[in-house]
């Protein structure tokens, strides 16, 4: 099983977790793009992808992921199975937590990704988010706030990781 992960990073943050994913699951499986230096359409060789976006501000998409956003439209994501995780401030931005990351789900479904790795709400304190499925039970993607919650980050992508990886093979 090979794994393609794009990710757009501004502070660190989302690379990092690119990073991470990676060192867990092996270089041999994860190849890492970031969407400034990569074009998305290398998605089209890999029948597993990961997205990882930060939500910035009032809900804004992040400015690499914002160069890049249009050519998401242009993406055949049939037959891929795509799993996302998205970084947010619950606290300071709560009205927008994960934002981008429900808008990004939303393009990549029109294109007929098969979405995976759904994620619950408990133990989040936010406002409202366009990140929630339509129950408003689970995120569309593992949710990771790093100013208000990074000491629970490591545990949530462990179990993330395992559960994507088991969606994945059941694809």
């Amino acid at each position: 099983m090979k794994i393609a992960l794009f990710y757009g990073s501004t502070t660190g943050n989302t690379e990092d977790i690119a990073e991470i994913v990676q060192a867990t699951l092996g270089s041999d499986t994860v190849d890492l793009f970031d969407v400034a230096e990569e074009s998305l359409t290398e998605a089209a060789a890999y029948d597993f992808v990961i997205l990882g976006i930060p939500t910035w501000d009032y809900g804004e998409i992040q400015s690499e992921w914002e160069d890049v956003w249009d050519d998401v439209d242009e993406i055949d994501f049939n037959g891929k199975a795509v799993a996302l995780y998205g970084l947010g401030d619950q606290v300071g931005y709560g009205e927008w937590f994960l934002d981008a990351m429900g808008l990004l789900h939303d393009k990549v479904l029109a294109r007929g990704g098969r979405m995976i790795g759904y994620w619950p709400t408990e133990g989040y304190q936010f406002e409202a988010s366009k990140a929630l499925t339509k129950d408003g039970k689970q995120f569309v993607g593992l949710a990771l706030d790093e100013d208000c919650q990074n000491e629970l980050t490591d545990q949530r992508v462990k179990q993330w990781l395992e559960q994507i990886t088991a969606e994945f093979k059941g694809a």
